[in-house]
């Protein structure tokens, strides 16, 4: 049996079994597949789904330690809000007065969440990620989770959301990375992944800098699993210094 040449990275073996339809079919076509993928069944199943993967109790964890404080903002948006995975942590640990709005290109979602939540604050809009129909800076924090993958090309998306948010805001991205758990992500869900080295590129490409690296749990971050959790910022000069610690240096620079 032939064995891996020793200078051919992991990520390359991964990507070759990622999910192919990402890039075999007109963006048209595919994100029909999408939409008909979140409006069936699997959809209907997507917070069951990331209640039993701890993926939801595991982001609310990240967001009660205060890894990412929603605390410091007054208007949020919420891209490709799906079941509420997020939101729902959104609407408990924000203020009443700080605004919240919600979006996905799937209104079926959006319904679901609507439901799920039983909330009156989040505002609803049916939205595709790289034509958003907000103004431009319109939010200081943005989160993204599990949505960019759904992008052959992730910079249109992210200089969308680079467009809607305020300078100084920040967007914490949650994104499946290239690993054998994320190959197998990219099946269930139809969607590509992402190596950090390659993410962080297209987020420097429209502005937004990696600030600080996160993981779900220790136990997560030994073994390199969990996928990709970053803040990012859209900085007020143009050239940030956005590391936070040496270790996140360190951190940093071993992605690049």
């Amino acid at each position: 049996m032939k064995s891996t040449p020793p200078d051919v990275p992991k990520q390359k073996i991964h990507r070759l079994m990622e999910f192919k339809g990402i890039r075999r079919l007109s963006l048209q076509q595919y994100r029909h597949r999408v939409r008909s993928l979140y409006d069936g069944p699997a959809g209907a199943m997507l917070a069951f789904g990331s209640f039993v993967s701890l993926h939801e109790p595991l982001i609310g964890h990240i967001l009660k330690s205060r890894k990412f404080d929603v605390s410091r903002f007054r208007r949020i948006l919420d891209v490709g809000s799906g079941a509420g995975q997020i939101l729902g942590h959104m609407i408990k640990m924000t203020n009443p007065d700080v605004e919240v709005v919600a979006c996905d290109l799937s209104w079926k979602m959006l319904k679901r969440a609507g439901e799920r939540l039983k909330s009156s604050r989040p505002s609803f809009i049916t939205a595709d990620l790289t034509k958003m129909p907000f103004a431009d800076e319109s939010f200081d924090c943005i989160t993204c989770g599990w949505v960019i993958e759904h992008l052959p090309d992730p910079v249109p998306g992210l200089a969308e959301i680079h467009r809607v948010l305020q300078p100084g805001g920040s967007v914490l991205i949650l994104a499946t990375e290239d690993t054998v758990p994320g190959v197998m992500t990219s099946h269930t869900w139809k969607c590509r992944t992402y190596s950090r080295k390659e993410l962080r590129d297209a987020c420097e490409q429209v502005g937004l800098y990696w600030n600080k690296p996160m993981w779900f749990t220790p136990f997560h971050r030994f073994l390199k699993i969990g996928g990709i959790i970053v803040e990012a910022v859209k900085p007020l000069a143009a050239v940030p210094d956005v590391v936070s610690s040496p270790a996140d240096e360190a951190e940093l620079a071993v992605q690049r």
